[in-house]
């Protein structure tokens, strides 16, 4: 078997070929006027008209010797059989595309439409023009790219050659579109808000950190968009949402990687459980325009979006699966205990919060499998909630987990300037005990604050979980077309 630097070689032959017999082999421009998709819808109708079509695409298949020669064209829209036959076209033409034409080059035919004696819909070539010459061959046909890894680093070849990856990302790409058109619907605006940021805020999250010269500045990569969301509410803004790309130097596994895409939304003179109502039509909506169904698979799990979602304390679950009867007040010694036979680590500098958070993710979230509401959580686990009004320990939020995976998070937005910098000023000291996910103090937010933020709903929707869900897949990395890699040497 030749090395691929034996094939690149003589595949640089060949464009060297085409050079010298005049060819540019990536002109500028392409008389294609038919895709292949509507080509193959309206076959009966252009057989008929008997009009010369010009279409293009990728060449997959190359079979015939002698005088006929069949390929298989697909141009991303769908694919079809073209027929080249020695006496149909210019010598010169079809033996320049017997030398040159390898699998995995891009090119124009012009032609008409014919049916094959076993009814296989066809062109008949009439002339050819090459518009991207390969140096490379493609995966084989059957296996594709067997390695993982090289599936993610190289998920051109990965969508190219598969189409079960390719209709992933338009799963992804509709997703997005439903999610954006329900939300417009119901009158939210879409709106913007800066990726650089001088304090990393709106999520418990370890920042990227970079530097901007001119300004002799350090600024952060955005963690959320959470913050600057909730000015805009002091701004008069009622109904906002934003498609944001956040970045958090975290882990990677199979629900995190460093960038990913988030859907946050804030109503103005609402509250966590107005949200909730909404979420759960929202998402119901969006698996009805993706999908025409109610239920989905997840693994060998059927997920049921059309009975109402369960709603559970997060305290009950902890009492229910981690058997921790007290979790609210049990003291440090045995809370540490616990992590030790449930095999939870815990990193210095860990508040009470995120340990037990850490051990409702290992022994409850799993258990969550048809669409579940978590509700009630400790105060100091999320800084940006508003507290409960008969349990100021508690913050009125929630988080929808399905199939294990936790796929929104919403609360009602404090509002209280004293409160908020108080609950600030608490992770400031977590953050200098060696929990580097502390959130920061933003003096910038707390200053939009004492103006006044209206009462208001906060909902957080990992875009890339979804899809996860959406396309039965297992890994967050399948479902972000370039996700976060360490670079070959």
């Amino acid at each position: 078997m030749a090395s691929l630097e034996e094939i690149r070689n003589e595949r640089k032959k060949k464009l060297t070929n085409l050079i010298d017999a005049g060819v540019n082999p990536y002109p500028i421009k392409t008389s294609r006027n038919k895709d292949i998709a509507s080509l193959v819808k309206d076959f009966p109708k252009l057989v008929k008209g008997k009009k010369s079509l010009v279409i293009a695409g990728r060449v997959l298949s190359k079979r015939g010797q002698g005088g006929l020669v069949f390929i298989d064209l697909n141009d991303g829209t769908g694919k079809i059989q073209s027929l080249f036959k020695k006496d149909e076209l210019a010598v010169k033409d079809f033996t320049l595309f017997e030398e040159t034409v390898d699998l995995g080059d891009i090119i124009e035919v012009r032609g008409g439409l014919f049916l094959t004696k076993r009814g296989e819909k066809s062109i008949l070539v009439k002339k050819w023009t090459m518009l991207s010459k390969s140096l490379r061959p493609l995966p084989d046909k059957w296996h594709g790219l067997a390695d993982v890894e090289e599936r993610f680093r190289r998920r051109y070849l990965d969508s190219l050659m598969s189409p079960e990856v390719k209709e992933r990302f338009i799963i992804r790409s509709k997703t997005i579109s439903s999610l954006r058109a329900n939300l417009d619907k119901a009158n939210f605006l879409e709106v913007e808000t800066p990726m650089l940021q001088p304090v990393p805020g709106g999520a418990t999250a370890k920042p990227f950190k970079t530097h901007h010269n001119t300004l002799g500045l350090d600024l952060f990569l955005r963690v959320s968009p959470e913050l600057y969301l909730k000015q805009m509410l002091v701004g008069g803004f009622t109904k906002i949402y934003e498609v944001s790309r956040n970045f958090r130097n975290e882990g990677i596994d199979q629900t995190h990687n460093p960038e990913f895409t988030m859907l946050e939304f804030y109503q103005a003179y609402s509250c966590a459980s107005d949200q909730q109502k909404f979420v759960e039509k929202l998402l119901q909506q969006v698996l009805k325009n993706i999908t025409g169904q109610s239920t989905f698979n997840y693994g060998k799990d059927q997920i049921d979006f059309s009975t109402p979602f369960k709603r559970v304390s997060y305290f009950d679950l902890l009492k229910r699966y981690a058997l921790i009867q007290d979790p609210e007040t049990i003291p440090d010694d045995k809370l540490l205990l616990k992590t030790k036979q449930l095999g939870v680590k815990v990193g210095k500098g860990d508040s009470r919060e995120k340990i037990l958070d850490n051990i409702y993710k290992k022994t409850c979230r799993p258990k969550l499998i048809q669409p579940t509401f978590v509700e009630d959580y400790p105060v100091n686990y999320l800084p940006l909630a508003k507290r409960l009004t008969n349990n100021p320990n508690l913050v009125d939020a929630f988080q929808l987990v399905i199939a294990g995976i936790e796929l929104v998070k919403a609360f009602s937005e404090l509002n209280d300037p004293l409160d908020q910098r108080e609950r600030f000023s608490n992770q400031e000291k977590m953050r200098q005990a060696g929990d580097d996910e502390a959130q920061h103090k933003d003096e910038a937010f707390l200053e939009a604050l004492e103006y006044g933020m209206p009462p208001a709903g906060g909902v957080g929707i990992g875009i890339d979980r979804l899809v996860m869900l959406l396309t039965n897949t297992t890994n967050i990395k399948e479902v972000i077309f370039f996700p976060t890699m360490r670079p070959k040497d």
